[in-house]
């Protein structure tokens, strides 16, 4: 194999692709949150060649304006770990939401409570639709001023100030404890009440509804116009990929990924400062063309 001088590792299957689904922080996007020439390039060949482009990410829909200048085809994407479907085309500041899975307000206080109770010094956020509320005390991780601070429990009271706001995650950081170790406490504690992942280097998780993730919405909007997950190829490198990585017919981690998504995936391509997903998109082209 050719891991130890990090080339791509390209699993052969004989079914073509219909749909290219990619994660965007540390997967398409380089470090400077660019898009690179080639990897613009790469994307719109697979489009020309009928191939739709998914965007997938924990981002929340206001953050998309990062890729708003390479939509091409259908312009959707799966925003926040699977909680929204956004269609991208109005652009910056005018995206549509087309699909949205909300965290149940009732479940999102259950998680709240289990975790406090199980890592005390945890601080949170609330991701709704438009708005973003967090505690007075979370740290500034975003590029965003808040729409109000309060208290978890008081943000997602059913009188709070964005009370008719469907909620599609929480934010849930730790100052002390180590990131894995942090997902693995929260799952157990939180169990089947809302679906725990990160994506973040730090100790920050991403609470979203049961069952809601990258991978269940993607498989929803691929049922909806008939592919089937072999025909998908993913790409993706942290533990919120992993879902998607395991579901797609082939799929890939960046060379600069998360051991749990570099065991999930069924292939291996280089960093994303290497435009790793240009480089498997040339060669699905190229092997499919």
């Amino acid at each position: 194999m050719t891991s130890a001088t990090r080339q791509p590792v390209t699993p052969v299957f004989a079914t073509p692709p219909r749909l290219i689904a990619t994660d965007l922080d540390g997967t398409l996007l380089r470090d400077d949150k660019s898009v690179s020439p080639r990897t613009v390039a790469a994307l719109a060949a697979a489009e020309q060649a009928g191939i739709e482009v998914f965007f997938v990410t924990g981002r929340p829909a206001r953050w998309m304006d990062v890729v708003s200048d390479h939509v091409h085809g259908h312009g959707l994407a799966i925003c926040g770990n699977g909680a929204a479907v956004v269609d991208l085309h109005g652009g910056p500041g005018e995206h549509r939401f087309v699909k949205v899975r909300e965290l149940a307000r009732e479940n999102a206080l259950d998680a709240v409570r289990l975790l406090r109770d199980a890592a005390p010094g945890t601080l949170y956020a609330v991701e709704q639709t438009y708005g973003f509320y967090q505690e007075p005390d979370y740290p500034k991780l975003h590029m965003e001023i808040p729409d109000a601070l309060a208290p978890a429990e008081e943000l997602l009271a059913p009188d709070s100030v964005a009370a008719g706001e469907p909620v599609l995650k929480i934010l849930a950081y730790h100052p002390e404890l180590d990131p894995d170790a942090f997902l693995t406490l929260a799952r157990l504690a939180i169990g089947d009440r809302a679906t725990v992942t990160r994506s973040s280097p730090s100790a920050l998780l991403e609470i979203s509804g049961p069952g809601v993730s990258k991978a269940s919405t993607l498989a929803l909007c691929c049922a909806e116009r008939g592919i089937s997950h072999e025909e998908v190829v993913a790409f993706g490198d942290m533990p919120n990929d992993v879902e998607m990585l395991t579901w797609a017919g082939r799929s890939y981690a960046m060379g600069n990924a998360h051991p749990d998504a570099l065991a999930a995936a069924s292939g291996r391509t280089v960093a994303n400062n290497d435009d790793g997903v240009a480089v498997v998109i040339e060669q699905l082209l190229a092997e499919h063309g």
